[in-house]
């Protein structure tokens, strides 16, 4: 079931969307200005198909809260405003959005738009499967298109946050990363920004990834950051032997 998040001040419009789509098979939730709107669009958990996101909103304009997404994420916006000048539509889709409706709209319309838009997702990921571009390390595969982790065929879910930050590591094997770079290539914050999240984060994907009585795949080097350093074919022979008395696959 395809998720959509409405972020849409006017409760009435915000409600009969709502109820629309959901009557057409959509699971939706509604945010009635800017700032709640971005916060669920970019909430860790958030795994969104498509964001319905009008311009003018309280607290925090759309044109923000397009740009503000698009730093961290790629999901569908269709703007909704009642402003259809040249010029706010050029600035919308110049911010971000991938489609643009003006109020009053008819709902068959929306839907429709709707409709082709999932078109196009579904071409594009099948045209993804065919050249899907696989990163691996030990007995970690990264598919990046899709954004699968796998540890032999065990699939491991991951927040996008853990995602980017362990492909970040699988992508410079015996690099070591110190935290202010890792916090700036998977956050985007400055070196002055406090670097102990990358630590948290770094504690939630061994819980993750690690297999029990297991050396850890990620290495910690003390007082610089941490690296992910290659084995050679007895070392990968004593994974595979610890694991399996583990009962691991």
């Amino acid at each position: 079931m395809n998720k959509i998040l409405i972020i849409e001040d006017e409760k009435n419009l915000a409600r009969f969307v709502e109820l629309e789509l959901k009557h057409e098979g959509y699971a939706t939730e509604v945010r009635y200005n800017g700032r709640t709107g971005l916060e669920a669009a970019v909430a860790e958990d958030a795994h969104w198909d498509v964001i319905l996101l009008d311009l003018m909103l309280p607290e925090l304009n759309g044109i923000d809260v397009c740009r503000r997404i698009r730093q961290v994420s790629n999901v569908p916006i269709i703007m909704m405003t009642a402003r259809d000048s040249v010029i706010d539509r050029v600035s919308g889709l110049d911010h971000g959005a991938d489609d643009y409706i003006v109020k009053p709209f008819a709902i068959e319309e929306l839907l429709a738009r709707l409709r082709a838009l999932f078109r196009r997702i579904e071409i594009e990921s099948e045209q993804n499967i065919t050249k899907q571009t696989t990163v691996t390390y030990r007995d970690l595969t990264v598919e990046k298109e899709n954004r699968v982790v796998r540890r032999g065929d065990e699939v491991i879910e991951l927040t996008k946050r853990e995602y980017e930050l362990l492909l970040e590591l699988m992508e410079n094997v015996n690099v070591v990363l110190a935290r202010d770079v890792l916090l700036n290539k998977v956050w985007g914050y400055e070196t002055e920004v406090e670097t102990n999240v990358v630590d948290v984060y770094i504690r939630y994907l061994r819980n993750k990834i690690d297999v029990p009585n297991v050396d850890s795949y990620i290495q910690t080097v003390r007082g610089t950051g941490y690296v992910m350093r290659s084995w050679d074919s007895r070392s990968m022979t004593k994974i595979k032997k610890e694991r399996k008395e583990n009962d691991y696959p």
